[in-house]
């Protein structure tokens, strides 16, 4: 018999934990440390304090579920955890947010910023209540993509705080340190400066209640990703590729950062931008300036979904330079294609919050 996590998993959602009448999955208390070694399992089940009236009993249903469900030869080995202070609290910073995206991509050029603005959009068209923060600090485009390069975010009082109202847009709440410095001169700051610049437009802002907040992520890996993973506790991460070989080369640099052990942020899939060049004169030629289905092929291989191919359409570049992106006109086919990436976005997402616990926020030692 193999095991492996999902048998795991199932067995344990069995499990309901009086203290939320969910079971162990749906209340995130499995944690992200699962092991399997040919027949032995290992895993830490999080307890909301180190008093719990219901630790013992919880941690004899999880192994008995485990033996009923899997096998009687399965030795299981269970630890109890217990959250710190230090690692719960930044996780409140957007209580009201239900699904926190990253849109990442390797390297920069390939269309990043084009994908999370235009998948904002489209999710809000869908009618979902949407975030988009621009986390590139030293290149923020958010502005100018939705046309509201002169807008001034402004202070309301909420709970006796004063916090950032952000710009709605859209039907979609936006900030950006575009909208607080001069947009024709470099952003000269440090590294800690910039990462204390974005923990601000995260935790001095009123975003309210969202079904979904877009993390428009700077190219490559840097403080600022650091930042936000030690910040927030990010859903899932998106990738957008071109088709190229080295575009995919970074792109897998990318994968790994959000895979790796101490981060664990899921990857709900790719999106291959720029994946052929279509005239507007020849709507039904297709052609592969940057090579075909790289982006495509690297899904497969990686096995994660492909959530989209985008074309090379002149007026995604267009709508983007005047302020109205391409998912504002979702009766063009460029339109449609976003639509169409952010029901797969939604699809994926509430797969992965079924089928895996809560990510965490990454430790700052």
């Amino acid at each position: 018999m193999t095991l492996y996590p999902r048998l795991i998993l199932d067995a344990l959602a069995t499990v309901s934990y009086p203290g939320t009448r969910k079971n162990l999955v749906e209340s995130g208390m499995v944690a992200d440390n699962l092991r399997i070694d040919g027949m032995e399992v290992s895993f830490s089940i999080i307890f909301p304090r180190e008093t719990d009236p219901f630790l013992k009993s919880t941690l004899k249903a999880a192994e008995a579920a485990i033996h009923l469900h899997v096998g009687n030869d399965v030795n299981v080995h269970i630890t109890p955890e217990f959250p710190t202070k230090q690692a719960s609290e930044p996780e409140k910073l957007l209580p009201k947010v239900k699904n926190i995206i990253a849109v990442s991509s390797g390297k920069g050029g390939v269309g990043k910023s084009t994908v999370a603005v235009n998948l904002a959009i489209a999710l809000a068209a869908l009618g979902y209540k949407v975030g988009l923060l621009d986390t590139d600090i030293f290149g923020p485009s958010v502005p100018k993509m939705f046309g509201v390069e002169d807008a001034r975010p402004y202070a309301v009082e909420v709970e006796g705080r004063n916090l950032i109202e952000p710009i709605e847009h859209y039907g979609v709440k936006l900030l950006s340190i575009g909208f607080f410095v001069n947009p024709q001169t470099a952003t000269l700051w440090r590294g800690g400066m910039a990462s204390n610049a974005l923990k601000q437009l995260i935790a001095d802002a009123d975003w309210g209640e969202l079904d979904f907040f877009i993390l428009d992520t700077p190219p490559g890996t840097s403080d600022i990703h650091l930042t936000l993973l030690q910040t927030l506790a990010i859903t899932g991460a998106i990738i957008v590729s071109t088709p190229q070989s080295v575009a995919l080369a970074d792109a897998r640099k990318g994968i790994d950062m959000y895979q790796n052990e101490k981060v664990n942020v899921p990857i709900l899939g790719l999106v291959e931008n720029m994946a052929w060049f279509t005239p507007a004169e020849l709507p039904e030629n297709r052609y592969y300036i940057f090579g075909r289905e790289g982006c495509k092929k690297l899904a497969e291989e990686m096995k994660l979904p492909l959530l989209a191919q985008i074309p090379l359409v002149q007026s995604i570049c267009e709508s983007g330079d005047d302020g109205a992106p391409s998912a504002t006109k979702i009766d063009t086919a460029t339109g449609q294609a976003f639509i169409n990436l952010a029901q797969a976005v939604v699809t994926v997402t509430r797969r992965r919050n079924k089928e895996q616990p809560p990510t965490r926020i990454v430790g700052t030692s």
